[in-house]
């Protein structure tokens, strides 16, 4: 076994290679960037390695680096994680020159699967399901144009090196093509060096269905049971369970045997996952096609460490090492259910916008034997940053990965909403609340998913989760209460009111435009004349409460307002306006501030990089029509006018870095 490691990746993902080689007794060695350097992975590490610039492509991209590392520390082998150099022919080549274990499959397995154009041609050759569509070189937009005709929209524009949802376009028009095409070209060209592109035709009610595949380096392979990874936005995953609601034992046992003849067929081993597209529409399920295969570790492994209670880092470990597999396919268990949440630095209340900055509050839930209030059984948090870090616009905009595990598939989704509630993280925009409302949403408990879930049900963008009258008769019992435990704190205050002054028992709480009486006795709280069986504590300066309501607990975060609270509960912000009922009818008298017309800007709606700029001075636009293009976090977002005009001043070009709210040309 190797007694020392380097993980050549950053964030969660080093963080958990960390744990397990802990465990194992292996040292570790972490590489960093100048944005990491104060990283939790960073500290975790038994020793660290400064390997450049923030950029990836002048740090972690760089094998050299990586190498010199290794032969620095004395490293025997290399974890790569997932992204970065994880499939790079070349990286696991240059490890193998320097006699250094690269804890990985083979090389030719990662040229064979890990070019999708190739993989599709061995797979057609293998035998296996494809996706109708074109796997050879596309010259230019006019030649994408006449292949997306050819195939019939719609299509899919897939950058061949990519992954992880960068470098995909969906398409329904030839506009579509002519609009998407080069940004493809450039998303592939600027995340993995390549800027190939391949078109395939797009499966209507598309399930996103995976098989996790081990093996070793004797002849042994296994699959782990599946995973559906249906809920996605923009082809990147949201939410991932194991297993899947749509698959059965019969379709398993197909998937997998398939899935595992294709990995034999290139001499795989270690970790890996084969993609498959599931036509929803088949109600037999035998409608599957191969996707592609990522010789790497998944984002989503936890799920099926979950059901299965097989430590995948620590296999492909063993399996670098030389060990033989002790799992055989009958030992492979299926026990439970799992759910993976990404929690993401993105606000889903702006349209889902990249959100950068530091995380001036950071508090995850903990698992239910810990003692603490934000206690939830079940729950593992796999993360790779800490209170008071930065999330930066270089990498990815994943923050943490919720993973909750339940007896049943409505035991892991409500253990994920409890869980949610409880995540405390400020200082920047993120989609704790999104992610809660998907747990709560019908459709995902009913099981009935498709790749466009989100798409489908929130197709006017995200305001917040549904919020029934219990939780709001909830809300104004627990503001009235925090409301008079905030009097009774400033009549205790030398120089205010005076502590003969008893704090008001009857409370006004206004929510989402409606007002409800809060009466406060000495034994209960009533609530327009009802009585809520209501417990809690409330101390003023706390952040989170949490309240026993009829046998069952709501956690409820809270920050103060000027005239209440500001209250998030399952998956919505409520914002409380809470005044003693002898004042609140004064408050109708109070004149509302109108906020500026800003429709005549275009205002960059996240920090991030002008690589486009589509329009000049004096140009009529109409109202839909891209204007710039800013990449955020590896991702370009096409901003668009929202009505026609003229252009009358540019404030940036090309290239320029801008800031949130730059305004960036102005119209007429």
């Amino acid at each position: 076994m190797f007694k020392k490691i380097l993980i050549a990746n950053r964030g969660e993902i080093a963080c958990r290679v960390i744990k397990t080689a802990r465990r194992m007794g292996i040292a570790t060695v972490a590489v960093y960037s100048d944005a990491d350097a104060r990283a939790p992975f960073v500290q975790m590490a038994d020793e660290a390695v400064h390997i450049g610039a923030s950029p990836a492509a002048e740090s972690y991209l760089i094998a050299d680096k990586i190498i010199a590392a290794c032969k620095a520390t004395g490293a025997e082998a290399v974890h790569p994680g997932y992204g970065f150099l994880s499939e790079r022919t070349s990286f696991a080549e240059a490890l193998a020159k320097e006699n250094i274990a690269f804890i990985g499959p083979p090389v030719n397995a990662i040229a064979a699967m890990g070019d999708k154009i190739e993989s599709k041609k061995l797979a057609k050759e293998a035998g296996v399901n494809v996706v109708p569509g074109f796997v050879g070189e596309i010259r230019d937009t006019d030649h994408a144009v006449e292949i997306s005709n050819e195939i019939g929209y719609p299509v899919m524009m897939k950058a061949s090196a990519g992954g992880g949802g960068k470098g995909m376009r969906l398409a329904y028009s030839e506009q579509d093509v002519r609009e998407g095409f080069e940004s493809v070209k450039r998303e592939g060209l600027n995340s993995f060096g390549d800027d190939r592109v391949f078109i395939e035709k797009f499966i209507l009610n598309p399930r996103h269905i995976e098989i996790q595949i081990l093996g070793d380096q004797h002849g042994n392979i296994l699959y782990l049971n599946e995973r559906e990874c249906s809920i996605q936005r923009r082809h990147q995953k949201v939410v991932e369970e194991a297993p899947s609601p749509f698959v059965t034992s019969a379709m398993r046992k197909a998937m997998g045997e398939q899935c595992v003849a294709l990995a034999r067929a290139v001499g795989y081993y270690s970790a890996g996952t084969v993609e498959l597209i599931v036509s929803g529409a088949d109600p037999t399920g035998e409608s599957f096609y191969f996707l592609e295969m990522n010789t790497r570790l998944q984002v989503e492994h936890p799920v099926t460490e979950a059901i299965t209670g097989i430590d995948l880092v620590e296999q492909m470990i063993r399996v670098a090492a030389g060990e033989k597999l002790e799992i055989k396919q009958e030992d492979v268990k299926l026990d439970g259910w799992a759910i993976e949440n990404r929690v993401y630095a993105e606000d889903p209340y702006r349209g889902f916008l990249p959100s950068t900055g530091r995380l001036v509050r950071y508090r995850t839930p903990v698992p239910a034997w810990e003692g603490d209030e934000r206690g939830v059984d079940g729950i593992r948090v796999d993360a790779g940053v800490e209170e008071g870090g930065e999330v930066s616009i270089f990498y990815d905009p994943m923050i943490a990965k919720l993973i909750s595990w339940g007896e049943t598939r409505d035991e892991a989704a409500d253990l994920q909403v409890a869980a949610l509630d409880r995540f405390e993280l400020e200082g920047l925009g993120h989609n704790i609340d999104f992610l809660s409302a998907i747990m709560q949403h019908p459709r995902f408990r009913s099981g009935e998913l498709t790749t466009g879930f989100i798409a489908e049900e929130y197709p006017e963008g995200f305001s917040g989760a549904d919020t029934d009258a219990d939780i709001t008769r909830a809300l104004a019992a627990i503001a009235g209460f925090m409301a008079s435990a905030e009097a009774d704190r400033a009549r205790r205050t030398d120089g205010q009111l005076g502590d003969r002054l008893d704090p008001p028992a009857k409370w006004q709480a206004t929510i989402a435009g409606e007002s409800h009486k809060v009466k406060l006795g000495k034994k209960h709280i009533k609530v327009d004349g009802d009585k809520v069986d209501i417990a809690l504590e409330y101390t003023p300066g706390d952040r989170l409460v949490v309240a026993e309501i009829d046998d069952a607990e709501l956690a409820v975060k809270v920050a103060r307002t000027r005239t209440g609270w500001r209250m998030t509960a399952r998956g919505r912000i409520h914002d409380v306006r809470v005044l003693p009922w002898h004042v609140a009818p004064l408050a109708t008298h109070m004149i509302e501030k109108v906020p500026p017309d800003l429709s005549k800007y275009l205002i960059c709606p996240m920090p991030g990089l002008l690589v486009a700029l589509h329009v000049g001075e004096g140009d009529k636009v109409e109202a839909g029509q891209p204007l710039a293009t800013v990449e955020a976090m590896k991702m370009e977002n096409i901003l668009r006018a929202e009505k026609a005009g003229t252009v009358k001043t540019v404030n940036a070009a090309q290239g320029d870095s801008l800031a949130v709210d730059a305004v960036i040309l102005e119209m007429e």
